[in-house]
């Protein structure tokens, strides 16, 4: 079922969409981690993480799929988007996780601590590896069928295959990246200056959410392509579009929480920890992999997951046409059939509706 594009709300890949059959969410609930020691040597305080979970645990305990959240958007969101498709949940017990930076898990907003920029900045690889303490120490759950992420948390895939190669048996980045080019650097280099540099913004002790216009144009410019925009935008609708996607495009992120995490997909590198070399991360995967990208998009480029998915020797879904990072909810029905296809198991168990 196409789902249209007018119901997506705007975030990094415009994935906090209404849900097509009315469900409810399910609850919030949180894992506290203690400490959390991070790449840098640096640690987060009162670590914790929010998650919620959908479907049923199988008594064989292997049923379960990972799914961490994209940039500037919450577990809520990609509730909606799993309830209308995108996986099975009468087949999968699916853990959705709040990663660090938007208030929800540990962030520079919510930290009483380390509040705002006394929060130590904290990775991609930060995030993997809270997300496995949690499913280790909390869920008690030491093996899983799947991880899959759509944009940042398309990233957060590829580390999972690098970091835990042992731990999924399927791994679906979706519009992600495994490290970022010089053109992915420009486009958030350039939002994290309009942040820095917006008179809101005040050296961090801003009060309030700080109006961030530029902030916003320059994150829509980049989520579609020209010809998207062209064709789906009048320039006599263009007041109207601009003041729609001035109002919602941040989706009511806080700028030091939206900073950090952009820093974050910034250091992004599995290359990093194998002297750059790509060949040799792309060594370490055991999981069976589909990488999904999309050809025309503006905000991750593809280049990279093409490469490395070479590199993997397995053909990577291509999503081609206007819609840029757009493009998975453009093509969902495509999609969603092709990523069912390939997480389905030898699931030999009905759910018997346990649930940690």
């Amino acid at each position: 079922m196409r789902l249209s594009l007018a119901r997506i709300a705007i975030s990094l890949v415009a994935l906090s969409c209404a849900n097509a059959r009315g469900e409810e969410a399910p609850p919030l609930q949180f894992a506290s981690l203690g400490v959390c020691k991070l790449e840098s040597g640096q640690a987060i305080e009162d670590c914790k993480l929010g998650y919620r979970t959908l479907g049923s645990l199988n008594a064989r305990r292997d049923n379960v799929v990972l799914v961490p959240t994209y940039f500037s958007g919450k577990s809520q969101d990609l509730v909606a988007i799993i309830q209308s498709g995108l996986i099975d949940t009468h087949q999968f017990f699916v853990i959705v996780m709040d990663a660090f930076g938007y208030g929800v898990s540990s962030s520079p907003s919510n930290s009483q601590s380390q509040p705002r920029l006394q929060c130590p900045q904290f990775t991609i690889a930060d995030m993997v590896n809270a997300q496995h303490r949690m499913m280790a120490d909390v869920l008690h759950i030491s093996h899983w069928h799947a991880v899959l992420g759509l944009s940042m948390g398309g990233m957060q895939a590829f580390q999972w295959a690098v970091s835990y190669p042992m731990f999924a048996d399927c791994i679906v980045p979706v519009v992600g990246s495994p490290r970022l080019t010089s053109v992915d650097l420009l486009l958030w280099t350039g939002e994290a200056n309009a942040i820095t540099e917006s008179a809101g913004w005040n050296r961090g002790k801003y009060q309030g959410r700080p109006e961030m216009r530029a902030l916003s144009d320059i994150h829509y410019l980049a989520l579609t392509t020209p010809a998207y925009r062209i064709e789906h935008t009048q320039r006599s609708a263009f007041a109207e579009f601009l003041a729609n996607t001035e109002s919602t495009a941040t989706n009511g992120m806080d700028p030091t929480d939206w900073l950090y995490q952009l820093r974050a997909m910034m250091a992004h590198d599995l290359a990093k920890p194998f002297a750059g070399d790509m060949g040799k991360a792309a060594g370490v995967v055991k999981s069976k992999i589909l990488i999904v990208v999309a050809t025309e998009d503006h905000m991750v480029n593809p280049e990279p997951s093409i490469e490395f998915a070479h590199l993997l020797k397995v053909q990577p879904m291509l999503l081609e046409g206007s819609c840029g990072h757009m493009a998975p909810m453009c093509h969902d029905t495509e999609l969603f059939a092709e990523i069912a296809a390939f997480l389905e198991p030898s699931l030999s168990e009905t759910p018997e509706g346990m649930s940690p």
